[in-house]
């Protein structure tokens, strides 16, 4: 009888503390840097950015950005990218505002604009599903027709309440606090929290992962792929609707048909730099909260040290977005790799070499003096 035994050396791989520091840098190293960045923008800029009055501009102004990253951030999950949501908040804030002063109550009205962006988020599904457009050229469309549609019903103009139809309760939606906290950013950061939950946490979310990580193996195991994508785009432009409620409300009376356009980049890039931190390589909604932190943070610092520079903001997120999906695609390849090295289990044969372990590296695996075989009879 021949027996085979191979001996793995282990001499070149890291200890405890080195895996556990590139755990830490890998799942939260953007975690640490949001932090650094803070502390540094405090430390040059000690009473204006590290001011609760900052805080509360900040947390108010960018709440209509993180709902709109969240909205980003459910179709991703499931493998799709819906671009018609910086088009489709400018559509609903100017109808939020436009349908009050045509005296609907502002009740209905917010009904009404929670429902058309859900319509709006079936029109993506159905092209993406049924028609198979993909959903970076469908959703860029989509976008399209819906500024059209903007600046058709507005003539390119403003919609100002001059009369005052609007409801004083309308207006509160973005001015009511708790305590130091806006109210606008306790409404997001609520909507974040669930989703991040949901996604985590309950089965919906596992089958949405499942369905964006590999739709044949979702549809294989039972998962109604359609079912899933198409909820998805629904609460993607649901939460559109949400987030053209607060945009209108916060304007105090006064639309723009350009104004919601210039939400994508910034909704996209928070999404993008969300996916390289917690879950590395993988989208989630803590990551894209902290990912609309970090550039909150980046660019009120950049605009505080450098006054009326206003590239700044644009440069900004650019870049970050650039950055975040290198960092992420890297993060993937890592993960494909690692997959592709797990151990194979093989029947061993009588006289056959020992199979290489692919859990070394390459050097390891083809170097004499770590490994050996030896024979009993």
């Amino acid at each position: 009888m021949t027996m085979n035994t191979s001996v793995k050396s282990t001499a070149l791989e890291p200890g405890p503390g080195s895996r556990f520091f590139n755990r830490l840098t890998s799942n939260y190293g953007m975690v640490i840097l949001t932090v650094a960045l803070f502390l540094f923008f405090a430390l040059l800029r000690p009473d204006t950015f590290a001011s609760l009055l900052n805080f509360q501009l900040l947390a108010s102004s960018r709440s209509v950005l993180l709902i709109l990253a969240i909205a980003v951030t459910i179709p991703m999950v499931a493998g799709k990218i819906d671009l018609s949501i910086g088009y489709g908040v400018g559509l609903w804030q100017v109808m939020a505002l436009s349908w009050q002063v045509q005296g609907l109550d502002y009740r209905l009205v917010i009904v009404l604009v929670i429902l058309g962006g859900g319509v709006i988020g079936l029109m993506n599904a159905l092209l993406v599903e049924l028609a198979q457009v993909d959903a970076f050229i469908a959703t860029l469309a989509t976008g399209q027709v819906i500024f059209a549609i903007t600046y058709w019903y507005t003539g390119g103009r403003q919609v100002t309440d001059s009369d005052g139809a609007r409801a004083a309760a309308f207006d509160e939606l973005s001015r009511w606090s708790l305590g130091p906290i806006p109210g606008p950013f306790i409404i997001a950061l609520i909507i974040g929290i669930v989703v991040w939950l949901v996604l985590d946490y309950l089965p919906v979310g596992r089958y949405l992962y499942a369905v964006g990580a590999n739709p044949a193996a979702a549809t294989l195991t039972g998962i109604p792929r359609r079912k899933y994508v198409v909820g998805a785009m629904v609460a993607s432009g649901m939460l559109t609707g949400v987030a053209g409620i607060l945009l209108a409300s916060r304007q105090a009376g006064v639309a723009q048909a350009n104004i919601g356009p210039e939400y994508l980049l910034p909704a996209l890039a928070a999404a993008f730099l969300g996916s390289t931190t917690i879950r590395p390589g993988r989208v989630n909604g803590l990551g894209t909260i902290l990912g609309v932190a970090i550039a909150a943070i980046g660019i009120s610092g950049l605009q505080q040290l450098l006054p009326g520079q206003f590239y700044l903001e644009p440069l900004f997120n650019g870049l970050t977005l650039v950055a975040a999906i290198t960092i992420a695609s890297l993060a993937t390849r890592r993960r494909v790799s690692r997959a592709d090295q797990a151990p194979v289990a093989a029947a061993p044969v009588d006289g056959a070499p020992p199979s290489p372990d692919l859990t070394t590296s390459p050097h390891t695996a083809q170097d004499p003096s770590s490994t050996t075989s030896g024979k009993s009879n």
